[in-house]
């Protein structure tokens, strides 16, 4: 469904992986982040045990993330309590490169041994405006199965904010899903015709996620981490994770620790009900998975779909970066034993944090 990570993904170069970083951040309103991206060089430049590691790092420095994880542990610093001086920079009140350089190189002397486990894991920002797409793959499929019931998994879930997605309400241009008291709320540019309504019986009857290592949004501590992760001066961003802890609070999220393709092998195999559809949906995860287990996942979704009926339908849900241009797609494909069956449709493109979508679809 999706390609190996390639092309600018793959950048071994620091100093052009920062700068992309850097300017993906500033194309997506957070000019302040991509300040502390660029402020990144000295620190990789420094006598520190966090500049050495960064400087020894033996991976893809884009396509692991690297200046991200160094730039959530500087705003959890802020988000603690710990050093409150980047808040000046977030808020725009600094806006000057050298004293921003200065300014973060400061803290990870101060702060080296705290910030150098950072570096540990890859971000996990589980993006609740990344749901836009899905629910619009959602109601697409709708229009084209028997009963538009969904029995729903995700793979890659995080925190499972997005395996929530039946808790949120969306507008799509003149669209609307989703419960109306719902206090996340979601409603992005609609580029291009606006999908059709949700038809007569639509309703998500489950959803389940899985995580290698899920966070726990009812830890205050897990929470904070995840927040850090969301670039502050992205400001709805920052709301939406709000809005994702209030609803865990009051009732967690159904989530799984378990490999993505064990645990998609186990919900392939469930028995399944006539009259519902099963569909598997990520965003913004394929890329960090081993090979091996993208091929396990493909060949086990083909394999359910190969024997899928219209009374008993799969559908794949993607939405994830194109290596080649780094533009992101929302691509489905649906099994129900009809014509076309498991072909694969480019439904959408989409911002990396779900702030517009452009409709490519009829």
């Amino acid at each position: 469904m999706a390609a190996n990570a390639a092309g600018i993904m793959g950048l071994e170069s620091f100093t052009a992986a920062l700068e992309w970083q850097a300017r993906h951040a500033e194309e997506n309103g957070a000019p302040a982040t991509a300040r502390v991206i660029r402020a990144l060089a000295g620190v990789r430049a420094s006598d520190t045990a966090t500049g050495r590691r960064m400087a020894n790092w033996t991976g893809l420095t884009l396509k692991d993330a690297m200046p991200l994880r160094i730039a959530g542990g500087l705003h959890h610093l802020v988000l603690t309590g710990a050093d409150t001086r980047l808040a000046q920079v977030y808020s725009g009140e600094i806006t000057d490169q050298a004293v921003v350089n200065a300014l973060v190189l400061d803290l990870v002397h101060r702060f080296d041994a705290r910030l150098r486990k950072w570096l540990d894991g890859p971000p996990q920002t589980n993006e609740a405006g990344r749901a836009a797409s899905i629910m619009a793959g959602l109601l697409w499929l709708a229009q084209r199965v028997r009963a538009p019931r969904f029995d729903v998994f995700e793979i890659g879930a995080s925190a499972g904010v997005n395996t929530m997605i039946d808790r949120y309400f969306f507008r799509f241009g003149d669209t609307d899903a989703g419960p109306e008291d719902s206090p996340m709320r979601i409603v992005p540019e609609w580029r291009g015709a606006a999908p059709p309504p949700p038809p007569a019986g639509f309703a998500i009857a489950s959803v389940k996620g899985c995580d290698i290592a899920p966070i726990n949004l009812a830890d205050p501590e897990a929470a904070l981490r995840l927040k850090a992760f969301v670039w502050p001066d992205a400001v709805e961003r920052m709301a939406r994770i709000d809005a994702a802890m209030a609803l865990a609070a009051r009732q967690p999220p159904d989530l799984v620790a378990a490999d993505a393709g064990d645990f998609a092998a186990d919900m392939l195999a469930r028995p399944r009900q006539p009259g519902t559809a099963r569909v598997m949906f990520h965003s913004i995860m394929w890329q960090y998975m081993p090979a091996a287990t993208q091929s396990r996942i493909t060949v086990a979704m083909e394999a359910a779909g190969a024997a899928a009926t219209p009374a008993m339908p799969i559908g794949w849900i993607a939405l994830e970066t194109d290596p080649s241009t780094f533009r992101h797609e929302l691509r489905v494909r649906l099994w129900d034993g009809a014509a076309r069956h498991g072909e694969e449709y480019l439904l959408a493109h989409a911002h990396p944090h779900g702030a517009w979508v452009e409709w490519l679809a009829v």
